[in-house]
């Protein structure tokens, strides 16, 4: 049943409702029809009752005085209605988790309770969001608010100041009403990701709480008993990650018609229309205060999905399961020996989403290795990850990265760079990938491995095509003494006659204009886009490459060397203007890659004359 349907069966249900002329403050509300309590008829110093859960998941009765309306609050034609809440509300504050706590009239409903006003506040005045405005959101089923709450944007919240010469100056800067905080509960990650990763969360509006979930949590699958759970005034959660690490975002159900559910009373993210798994809530307690009261509470188990995430509030469906991407991280401690001494698994489920999959993958990774070694100057990490899709082949990535003078710590680096080939996946601007699991091993090894490519060495200069050429290699690593290795390099049988160069390199150098390449094009399809990171050279490896004076075309995933300058032009003249093809003086026929447990850096180049 749409929402815009329900409505109008609930305007119905007013008229069959007798009215209540006991209290029915010990009543509490349960899914099913109900009547709505239309703001029109509202009046200054009517009572109301809001429910919500104090302690456990029984929702409990707070009385509300209504102070009045404030009108075009959210915008034009979106009100706000005031109200002071008592009970127990008078002394805890209202608090984040809140969100969505319904209030009724004489058993109809009014709204949920939804904002706050200031802080140091010393009542709790509420901002109550009219249900009616919570019962449009299903209406624009697939637009995109402009203003969502994502990583790498700074959203404002959404906030209403009163008009000025009614404040004094020091305060005209600051909102009076804000939404009240969502806390958004980290189970399982420790105080040093809260740390790197708090700052963004703050610039969107998100208060960063630890917290717990349920080991229910670990299935997206709804729980047997889906079809009694979020009765209006429990408590309820966004999932966007589950399993040995939990994120989850509380709040309470305002509307469960028996199959949807509405909550919160304002955005989650306001992201619109999303997949993403929706678990009942466990409340440990409120904490009291003027300045930031928040419940305590624990993720329980999977109910359902949230389908719509809207400026007035989420909608949610019982019963449906929202997808996501299984991910498991495999963290192995070594020691001088090389063999393992340490190993933890990882196992969880992300939200996928094109602008919070990438962050999640980046948080989780380094949530799984910063509890060993992370602001050690000794330490390296060796990462080797596989994604599998679904209609596309599957990606194998690789890297090392180490502590140094670099002013972020090794993890973050290295939980950057996973994250980063993510943005490149999702970010894409023609279609969205199917993740179908994550898999990532990193191995810590206690010592800093890095070693710069300071010089080469051949004894001959005048070689013939066909030749094989003894060369050596000199690397400078961080302490200790120099690496020196010995290769035979096999001149390419077709290399014409005069100079050439020998180029070793580390992976940058040699992945350079691919890569640019490939971001140039703003339409490069998802296959493509896999491909070209498949074909990423790792850091811990030296490429020899042969040196031809002959143009380089880089187009999308193709690498075209040697090509003769009437068909370069033919090329540049013909391509489209949103398809980006980078070209390169010299050609590099890349003929072997030297292996290394060091992060390889710099290049050197060795002169060779072909007879």
């Amino acid at each position: 049943m749409q929402l815009h349907a329900a409505a109008i069966f609930l305007a119905c249900v007013v008229v069959a409702v007798p009215s209540f002329s006991q209290d029915i403050a010990s009543q509490r509300p349960k899914a099913g029809p109900v009547g709505i309590f239309h703001e029109a008829d509202l009046r200054p110093g009517m009572k109301a009752t809001a429910w919500t859960v104090f302690e456990g998941t029984v929702p409990e009765a707070v009385p509300i005085e209504i102070i009045g309306i404030w009108k075009n609050t959210w915008g034009p034609g979106q009100d706000v209605i005031l109200g002071k809440m008592g009970g127990r509300a008078q002394r805890t504050n209202v608090a984040g988790g809140m969100s969505g706590s319904p209030v009724y009239i004489n058993g109809k409903l009014l709204g949920a309770v939804a904002l706050r006003l200031s802080v140091f506040s010393p009542d709790a005045i509420c901002g109550i969001t009219p249900i009616d405005l919570m019962l449009e959101i299903n209406d624009l089923d697939k637009s995109r608010p402009p203003d969502a709450k994502i990583p790498g944007k700074a959203s404002m919240t959404a906030a209403a100041t009163l008009p000025s010469g009614l404040l004094p100056t020091a305060a005209q800067s600051s909102p009076t009403m804000v939404p009240i905080e969502t806390p958004l509960s980290f189970a399982g990650f420790s105080t040093e990701t809260l740390e790197q990763f708090g700052p963004m969360l703050h610039q969107l509006g998100i208060t960063a709480v630890a917290g717990g979930a349920g080991g229910a949590l670990n299935s997206s699958k709804p729980a047997q008993d889906w079809q009694h759970a979020l009765n209006p005034g429990e408590s309820v959660a966004g999932v966007l990650v589950s399993g040995d690490m939990s994120v989850t975002g509380l709040g309470t159900v305002t509307y469960n018609d028996g199959k949807h559910i509405l909550a919160f009373g304002h955005p989650f993210f306001n992201l619109g229309p999303v997949e993403m798994p929706m678990s009942k809530g466990e409340v440990l307690m409120v904490l009291s205060s003027a300045y930031q009261p928040n419940k305590f509470a624990n993720a329980t188990e999977i109910v359902g999905a949230l389908h719509q995430d809207r400026h007035s509030g989420i909608m949610g469906v019982l019963g449906e399961q929202a997808p996501m991407i299984p991910v498991t991280v495999n963290v192995r401690s070594l020691g001088d020996d090389g063999q393992v001494h340490a190993r933890k698994v990882f196992h969880m489920n992300v939200f996928e989403h094109q602008k919070w999959t990438p962050y999640l993958m980046m948080m989780t990774l380094f949530n799984s290795i910063s509890g060993s070694n992370e602001f050690v100057d000794e330490a390296t990490y060796r990462l080797s990850g596989k994604v599998e899709f679904e209609g596309l082949p599957g990606l194998s990535l690789t890297t090392m990265q180490t502590n140094g003078e670099n002013p972020l710590p090794a993890p973050m680096v290295l939980a950057g760079w996973w994250g980063d080939h993510f943005n490149r996946l999702f970010l894409n601007s023609v279609n969205t990938p199917k993740l179908k699991s994550v898999d990532v091993n990193v191995d810590l090894v206690a010592e800093r491995r890095v070693a710069t490519i300071e010089n080469a060495w051949t004894p001959q200069v005048d070689v013939r095509a066909g030749d094989e050429l003894p060369v050596k290699v000199f690397l400078r690593p961080y302490r200790g003494e120099r690496i020196e290795r010995a290769f035979t390099l096999k001149v390419p049988p077709g290399l014409s006659k005069g100079p050439h160069r020998i180029l070793l390199s580390d992976a940058d150098t040699v992945n350079r204009f691919q890569n640019i390449a490939g971001l140039q094009n703003r339409y490069i399809e998802l296959p493509q886009v896999v491909s070209l990171m498949n074909q990423e050279r790792s850091n811990n490896q030296l490429y020899v490459s042969v040196l031809n004076p002959s143009p380089t075309a880089y187009y999308d995933d193709k690498t075209l060397p040697s090509l003769p300058g009437s068909v370069l032009n033919v090329m540049q003249s013909g391509r489209l203007t949103s398809q980006a093809m980078l070209t390169a003086p010299e050609s590099a026929f890349e003929q072997m890659s030297l292996p290394f447990d060091y992060v390889v850096n710099g290049s050197y180049t060795l002169n060779i004359n072909v007879k």
